[in-house]
């Protein structure tokens, strides 16, 4: 092992780290925060993925910049998908198993469209800052990973702070805990809800984008995704989003150090082992209440 090496797969990880960030975040609202096992979240990211895709090969659009466009829409799209969950579902109290079936129906039939659409061939986009990398000594920084990273943590302090300084915000967290005390201070707690799962969906157009800066995509490659962001979410603490950071960080930390000296294939089963020992000796997560 050298020490060029060594230092190299932890930034690596670090990068790495900083996408999952971006691809757990709306996870760790929807199932963290309101307890809705949104299982069909992957498949909005690859629905993110082929917009860029489509917009960058069509028009040469950065996708980063499509992906912003696009928060509002897919802001829209959360309302509209919790509007369906809520009155088909959550208000019999058949948010459980029918709900869950739910969310695996969304995936698969966005999964199903994408295939009948775009076929099962690889797509991917331009962008200058796609192959090339920053060198520090013998660090190296591959800005297609970077700017992922960076973004994702802006995104998290965004988030952070608006959930923590307005009264929407405070509501969201708060939502899933009294939702009695909310309506005595004249809030809706399904129109918080509401915001709350469109939001944890808008979050996937930048995902999305992401995903397809760092490597080509196909429909089915989301399902790669659904282990790991509900992995990531568990492991920080339920709810918490520093707590996501801290996860996404470790676990691909983890993955990195593992596939440079193991190999690939080792690194989702170490990764996994990592979880569950972490989870051994801290059952409610790194950050969890």
């Amino acid at each position: 092992m050298t020490m060029d090496l060594f230092v190299n797969a932890i930034i690596a990880g670090i990068l790495l780290g900083g996408f999952y960030v971006a691809v757990t975040v709306g996870i760790s609202i929807a199932f963290g925060i309101l307890d809705i096992a949104n299982i069909a979240h992957p498949a909005f990211i690859i629905l993110g993925s082929y917009i860029a895709y489509i917009v960058n090969s069509r028009f040469g659009v950065d996708p980063v910049l499509v992906a912003v466009l696009m928060l509002p829409v897919f802001y829209g799209l959360g309302a509209l998908v919790y509007e369906v969950y809520y009155h088909a579902f959550e208000r019999r109290g058949q948010d459980a198993l029918a709900g869950l079936s739910f969310f695996f129906g969304l995936l698969f039939i966005t999964e199903v469209a994408l295939i009948l659409v775009f076929g099962v061939d690889y797509r991917y986009v331009e962008a200058s800052y796609i192959g090339p990398t920053i060198r520090f000594g013998f660090v190296d920084l591959p800005l297609r990973m970077l700017i992922p990273c960076v973004i994702s943590l802006l995104l998290i302090v965004g988030l952070q702070l608006y959930l923590s300084r307005t009264f929407i915000g405070r509501a969201i967290m708060a939502v899933s805990q009294d939702q009695q005390a909310l309506r005595l201070l004249a809030a809706d707690p399904v129109r918080i809800k509401r915001v709350a799962f469109a939001i944890s969906i808008a979050t996937t157009a930048l995902a999305g984008a992401f995903l397809i800066i760092i490597q080509p995509v196909e429909p089915s490659v989301g399902r790669e995704y659904i282990g790991r962001v509900f992995a990531i979410c568990v492991l920080g603490g339920l709810g918490s989003l520093p707590g996501t950071v801290i996860g996404a960080m470790l676990l691909g930390i983890v993955e990195s150090l593992t596939a440079t000296f193991y190999g690939p294939s080792w690194a989702p089963a170490v990764a996994f082992g990592f979880l569950l020992l972490t989870l051994a000796f801290r059952p409610a997560g790194i950050l969890g209440r």
